[in-house]
């Protein structure tokens, strides 16, 4: 071995010990040697110094080999131990070995050659020991320092469960705030329509015109308000899921021509033209003709709100015998792509200053994404900056309500039932993009494929 070792003989005996000396001086060990004669003195000088390797005879005069391990063992003092013995002491090796002791030797065998082999494979054998005892300290520690980390994140587990009960419990309570508040505040706003509407009758006296002018503006700000109330009120029931369709067997066309009908003076206040096209074999549709009517205001409302100049058209066809579709295009300002993701979020609008051109609750397409969503259908978006934009409602032709499911006269429409999924698979951003519009004439724009 080319590094010099530090050993340690102890053995009462100075024959033994010279005898170790010299064929471990023959055997060319580099080496620091020590010699003691008792078991004192060895624990005593093991307990302030580390050997690479000791030497131990079994019979000491104050104590035997297997005691003296013990208190080595008992105060974590490691080193490689051979343990020399005379003969017949055999028998007691296995003792030792368990005891802690690395390997044995009889005195009879000393040699240099069977000496050096020894030394190489007990120190061997030890510094494997104490690299697996590393790892497996290294490991404890580790074992340790993720049991430390796993109960800190089950820490902040619970208070991430604690903050999501809150934050549920302060939308429920915002969402009953809402519509606690908006179902408050309709009351008093009716009475005003109403009064308001009572003195612009004749027969209640004649109004001079400026009194007249303050009384309608009274009534078309009163009626804005109370809109702007019914959108936040229907927004709390559809969060909280209060709000339930009535179906019903109605004329889709009468529905969207009535609905045109009542935002036509809307559209000509701006110049624009509204135009409608029907294309329906059959106009019979199975569902909530309210909720219905009132996707088609939010959707030309949005339409004529941001629109200057141009044309809106409405279109409603079958896509086959058992779904319809409504089209709401327009020639407005447009929606950039990076805006389309947020459209249908609630409360959001695509200028949110409080110096925005255009006023509102933002409340509107989110109703429309919930209803649709509610009626199985789905909403397809396109639109460019500066040209336009079109919505797309997918319907199917009749509904099955959870409550009414067994009783829902579909057979008068069709043979088929349509389920109303959860969830409302929009078309993605991604997918509007690849397909920007170019605005044809009215009259080329729902001409039949």
């Amino acid at each position: 071995m080319e590094e010099t070792l530090k050993i340690l003989v102890v053995d009462d005996d100075e024959v033994n010990r010279i005898a170790i000396r010299s064929a471990l001086t023959t055997a060319g060990i580099q080496m620091e040697l020590s010699e003691v004669g008792n078991g004192n003195d060895a624990f005593s000088v093991l307990s302030i110094t580390a050997y690479d390797c000791v030497f131990l005879d079994y019979c000491l005069p104050d104590r035997d080999a297997l005691t003296l391990i013990q208190q080595l063992r008992s105060l974590e003092i490691k080193v490689p131990l051979v343990i020399l013995t005379g003969q017949g002491n055999e028998q007691i090796t296995l003792q030792l070995l368990k005891a802690g002791a690395t390997d044995y030797l009889s005195k009879s065998r000393i040699s240099p050659e069977t000496l050096s082999q020894v030394l190489r494979n007990v120190i061997r054998i030890y510094r494997a020991e104490m690299q697996i005892h590393l790892a497996n300290q290294q490991i404890r520690e580790t074992h340790e320092q993720l049991i430390c980390k796993n109960q800190e994140l089950e820490r902040q587990q619970q208070q991430i469960q604690m903050q999501n009960f809150k934050l549920l419990e302060a939308s429920r309570l915002k969402s009953l705030f809402l519509a606690t508040i908006s179902h408050e505040l309709r009351t008093p706003m009716n009475a005003i329509i109403g009064f308001s509407q009572i003195l612009l009758r004749p027969k209640f006296g004649q109004l001079t015109h400026q009194q007249a002018d303050m009384v309608e503006r009274i009534l078309n700000n009163g009626k804005h308000l109370l809109m702007l109330l019914n959108e936040v009120l229907d927004f709390s029931k559809l969060e909280g899921g209060g709000l339930d369709l009535k179906a019903e067997i109605f004329d889709i066309s009468k529905v969207i021509n009535l609905v045109v009908g009542e935002m036509r003076s809307l559209a000509e206040a701006k110049n624009l033209s509204l135009l409608v096209q029907t294309d329906l074999q059959n106009p019979l549709v199975f569902n909530d003709p309210v909720r219905v009517k009132q996707i088609l205001i939010n959707l030309l409302s949005n339409a004529i709100k941001f629109t200057e100049s141009g044309e809106i058209w409405v279109e409603v066809k079958e896509l086959s015998a058992n779904r319809v579709v409504i089209i709401v295009q327009d020639t407005g300002i447009g929606i950039a792509p990076r805006d389309f993701k947020h459209i249908f979020e609630a409360f959001r609008q695509i200028d949110q200053t409080i110096t925005r051109k255009y006023p509102g609750t933002g409340l509107g397409l989110a109703i429309t994404d919930s209803l649709v969503r509610m009626m199985g259908g789905k909403i397809f978006l396109e639109s460019k900056l500066g040209v336009g934009s079109i919505f797309k409602i997918e319907l199917p032709r009749q509904i099955i309500l959870p409550t009414v499911a067994a009783n829902a006269p579909a057979s008068q429409l069709d043979n088929d039932d349509f389920f109303c999924p959860a969830k409302n698979p929009h078309q993605s951003s991604s997918q509007a993009r690849k397909a920007p519009i170019e605005y044809p004439k009215f009259k080329n724009y729902f001409q039949k494929n």
